[in-house]
């Protein structure tokens, strides 16, 4: 499994963040390429993502949402991954850690999206942290 780190901070405090970002059905609000995300009920959800040319789907389970310190989530359908936000307080607001794992089965699909998903991953993470952000 790849691993991909982004951190940010957020001039505002972790429990502010946290509430934002425990709204998962938000988040289609805060990245261009997530297109859909349906609640399934139970903490666990459909994403609709357009990314590297192509619709990827997937189901996620919260693994854990300990407000305002941390907010985590393992894929249970479609692409293998897991993620993690980790907020720490900092002088300046709260320092927002996002660690995100995956794994792609089809090894031509895994080249492709190799060379993409580091930027791609922060562009998505700059884009909601900087959309969480306004919305503080």
């Amino acid at each position: 499994m790849a691993t991909i780190e982004h951190s940010a901070i957020l001039k505002a405090p972790p429990e502010r963040v946290f509430a934002l970002l425990e709204r998962v059905e938000d988040f289609v609000d805060y990245s261009d390429l997530i297109k859909d995300i349906e609640s399934l009920g139970e903490e666990r959800y459909r994403w609709h993502v357009h990314a590297v040319g192509m619709d990827w789907t997937f189901d996620v389970a919260i693994t854990e949402s300990r407000a305002p310190e941390v907010l985590a989530w393992e894929s249970i359908e479609g692409v293998r991954n897991q993620g993690c936000y980790r907020l720490t307080p900092v002088e300046e607001g709260t320092r927002v850690v996002l660690t995100l794992t995956y794994a792609i089965r089809n090894r031509l699909v895994e080249k492709a999206v190799a060379r993409a998903a580091r930027p791609l991953v922060n562009k998505v993470s700059r884009q909601i942290l900087d959309r969480v952000e306004a919305r503080l």
